[in-house]
């Protein structure tokens, strides 16, 4: 059973709604667009507010789902399972050679589904660093950094291991960013 939990995140995950919602709205491959990645970040590089928006919410939606599901049907560990299975999705989509966004919202999402409160954390940090600095980048490193220390103390071992891994490849998914951060070229929230 776990493994249908992780094809079922995985698959949920590797929907690319930024890809689809711009190319719906005649934007064409969004791809093409600062970064080249399929998440809220780069639709908003587009000038779309209200697609940056829905892209936002359906990552975090397509985290949540098969977390919520998982959890529901088979327990924590199930979907702790699933929710690394649909942030990987995102991270690395079949339907688009394996090539996708960075995990933000997709991660905040699985958060949700696992611990509200972890999530609400994250949402927090993220809010707040993005507000005082304006880099996505960096608030959702920084975000991740304050939902894996929150979940050492809100959940069971499983989640919070989950929930860390999640966070550390977080990390990885924005080591261009890192680099750009240190040379003071990374575009701020809003820039194309």
């Amino acid at each position: 059973m776990i493994l249908l939990w992780a094809l079922a995140g995985y698959l949920s995950g590797s929907v690319p709604f930024g890809l689809l919602l711009t190319r719906l709205a005649g934007l064409g491959d969004i791809r093409r667009i600062g970064s080249g990645n399929i998440g809220a970040t780069t639709v908003l590089r587009s000038g779309r507010r209200g697609l940056a928006a829905a892209t936002l919410l359906l990552d975090a939606l397509k985290g949540a789902l098969p977390v919520l599901a998982a959890g529901h049907f088979g327990g924590a560990d199930a979907a702790a399972v699933a929710a690394i299975a649909a942030f990987a999705g995102h991270i690395f989509p079949v339907w688009l050679g394996f090539r996708g966004g960075k995990g933000g919202a997709t991660y905040l999402g699985g958060l949700a589904g696992l611990s509200p409160p972890v999530a609400l954390v994250f949402a927090t940090a993220w809010l707040i660093t993005a507000l005082a600095f304006r880099y996505s980048s960096a608030a959702a490193m920084a975000a991740a950094i304050a939902a894996s220390a929150a979940a050492t103390m809100w959940t069971p071992p499983p989640v919070a291991l989950a929930i860390a891994a999640m966070g550390a490849f977080l990390f990885f998914t924005h080591r261009a960013n890192l680099d750009r951060l240190r040379r003071g070229a990374e575009p701020k929230i809003g820039q194309r």
